[in-house]
């Protein structure tokens, strides 16, 4: 699973000329979930998220999580984070998991980044074709995969 994450003052998700989902300070969260991925993934990746220091204490030092700061969240689903490069100028997506497997997976990952923040997280429509808007914070963004843990 790759996470990429943005430290935000605010961010929504637009689908159809109407806003699915929106928060303000927090994170935005774009998900990409290939074949290997497994609900280990989720529950290692929705703890280091929620548990990532990355928000300014009262000396600007990044040292506070999203709970810390009683942040939201906002998690958008992203295919197109495991796009291959290799070959031509056509990316190929054969390393993003199918929607069969994807999206009981992303379903998992809201609820488990829903048990740890204790808040309604806000999220995009699986395959849908959506607008994100966003101010980043910093700007702070962090990229992670569930794969790298070492």
């Amino acid at each position: 699973m790759i996470a990429v994450i943005q430290r935000v003052t605010s961010a929504s998700v637009t689908i159809d000329n109407h806003i699915k989902g929106q928060i303000e300070k927090g994170l935005l969260i774009l998900l990409g979930i290939t074949h290997t991925d497994t609900e280990e993934d989720i529950e290692w990746l929705s703890k280091k998220i929620v548990n990532m220091r990355i928000f300014g204490d009262e000396e600007g030092k990044m040292n506070l999580s999203v709970l810390d700061v009683d942040g939201n969240i906002l998690l958008i689903s992203q295919f197109t984070l495991y796009a291959s490069t290799k070959k031509g100028n056509r990316p190929s997506f054969i390393d993003a998991a199918r929607p069969e497997q994807a999206i009981p997976l992303y379903e998992k990952m809201i609820s488990s980044l829903n048990t740890e923040i204790k808040k309604t997280i806000e999220t995009g429509t699986f395959g849908a074709d959506m607008k994100v808007s966003l101010l980043n914070d910093g700007p702070v963004t962090i990229v992670i995969d569930s794969k790298s843990r070492t």
